[in-house]
């Protein structure tokens, strides 16, 4: 029976496991040689909610109809909704293989709470908002997780934004332990056609400890006892890989994938201190000490846009007959955007260098743009400085996340690593949307035109 298994490191990033950690990663490194490895190029934004779905539909953010883990459900200011799996309605590839009689087993996958019924075995992933819910399908084997992790089956730590470092780490590596032992107790005891699991320790590590093994970040100090807990976690995560890859036998092929990269984080701009530095965006009043944004707080009737604090920003704008009190006017839309792009691509650090702030209207670069899509896309400094949403900060400029501490950004190439070499040469990038059209033709399927993705094999 033809298999195939899929690793999904989420935020694995190739600086790392193809160039300065190599030698440590031996799992790893011998299955890249064995086949082929490469970097995978993710969504814009490079963020876990569109990017894992886009890989498992090869539809883009635009065509799937969600920009991020939070969306507009309406023109309204506050009429917001989470993107979970009742918004995904681009079929995934278990969807193609329950359709054609193959069983699946799908463990971890970011946008699968609530669980979808499928042919085979599903674990919904870290957007489960607590073990009491119904997180597994059928919904029996939810009783086993626990037995299965030998312990406590972990969706995911409870906080990566903290100052607790040591316990925090402890969580993480409890995380990543239970997770591989349960979904090699799943998968060793059934024959699956495809199979796949991602584990989230990667990023949670990144985000928390970047700073004490990057010698350009800011912060880094050399020699403290935090050094070397990522390359010590990689190593980790590696050994999961080679006892996982034990179980595959000689019918399976085996895919590495993460969704995006990380790089380190310069810093922050307040977006919504700049946007009113610049004039767009109006107070009621003027808060006393730093806090989020809350729409209740805008003078409507003198704001003209707002924006998202996060990775990277959605930029909004409030427009004529679209918004409840716009006061753009609609024939004036194109020549504002265009005015908003050219200033926010000036955007300048504390020193006056312009920091490469890269601006992006999403029907450029999507296919479609279902749903209510943000007028902007932003990379601040080409996503080297996050966004942050709070005001009352006093600058534009920040050090620390606004939402906690975090080190890291995330990046634009992931990985991929794959047991079989590709139907051509192999490059060195593939996109994020060329995966699942591959895992359809590995198997046999036709694939949809309307899959973005070429197939590798």
């Amino acid at each position: 029976m033809k298999k195939l298994l899929i690793l999904g490191l989420d935020c694995a990033t190739p600086q790392l496991v193809f160039d300065a950690w190599k030698e440590h990663l031996p799992n790893l490194t011998a299955l890249g040689e064995k086949g082929f490895r490469a970097k995978l190029e993710s969504t814009v934004p490079p963020i876990t909610v569109p990017a894992w779905t886009a890989m498992m539909t090869s539809r883009d953010p635009g065509m799937l109809g969600f920009y991020g883990f939070r969306n507009r459900k309406s023109y309204g200011y506050e009429d917001l909704y989470f993107a979970n799996a009742k918004y995904v309605k681009a079929k995934t590839v278990w969807n193609y293989l329950s359709r054609n009689r193959m069983k699946s087993l799908v463990f971890g996958v970011p946008q699968t709470y609530p669980p979808k019924p499928l042919n085979g075995v599903m674990v919904a992933s870290f957007l489960t908002p607590n073990k009491e819910v119904q997180y597994t399908y059928p919904d029996e084997i939810k009783a086993e997780l626990d037995r299965a992790a030998g312990g406590n089956y972990m969706i995911d730590v409870e906080d990566f934004r903290t100052d607790n470092k040591d316990d925090l780490l402890r969580q993480i590596y409890e995380m990543t332990e239970r997770r591989f032992k349960a979904f090699r107790r799943f998968y060793g005891r059934d024959e699956y056609h495809f199979a796949m699991v991602v584990e989230m320790g990667i990023d949670r590590i990144h985000h928390a400890f970047w700073r004490y093994f990057d010698k350009t970040h800011r912060l880094y100090e050399p020699g403290t006892r935090y050094e070397n807990v990522i390359l010590d976690y990689y190593k980790e995560v590696d050994r999961e890989v080679g006892e996982t890859l034990k179980l595959v036998d000689d019918d399976t092929a085996v895919f590495v994938v993460s969704d995006h990269g990380a790089k380190t984080m310069v810093g922050a701009i307040c977006i919504n201190e700049w946007l009113q530095r610049e004039g767009y965006l109006t107070l009621k009043e003027q808060p006393k000490e730093q806090t989020r944004l809350k729409m209740s707080m805008i003078d409507w009737e003198k704001t003209r846009a707002w924006g998202e604090g996060g990775y990277y920003s959605r930029m909004f704008f409030n427009v004529q007959g679209r918004e409840p009190q716009g006061v753009i006017p609609e024939a004036e839309y194109e020549s504002f955007r265009r005015e908003m792009i050219q200033k926010l691509e000036a955007i300048a650090d504390e020193e006056g260098r312009n920091i490469g702030t890269r601006a992006f209207r999403p029907e450029d670069i999507y296919g479609e743009t279902r749903n209510i899509a943000p007028d902007l896309v932003v990379y601040l400094g080409n996503l080297d400085w996050r966004s942050a949403g709070s005001v009352g900060v006093g600058s534009i400029y920040m050090y620390e996340n606004d939402t906690g501490p975090d080190d890291a950004n995330h990046a634009q190439n992931g990985i991929l690593i794959s047991s079989i070499p590709p139907s051509a040469s192999a490059k060195d990038q593939y996109s994020i949307y060329d995966i699942a059209p591959t895992i359809l033709k590995y198997f046999g399927i036709p694939v949809p035109e309307e899959m973005i993705g070429t197939p590798l094999l």
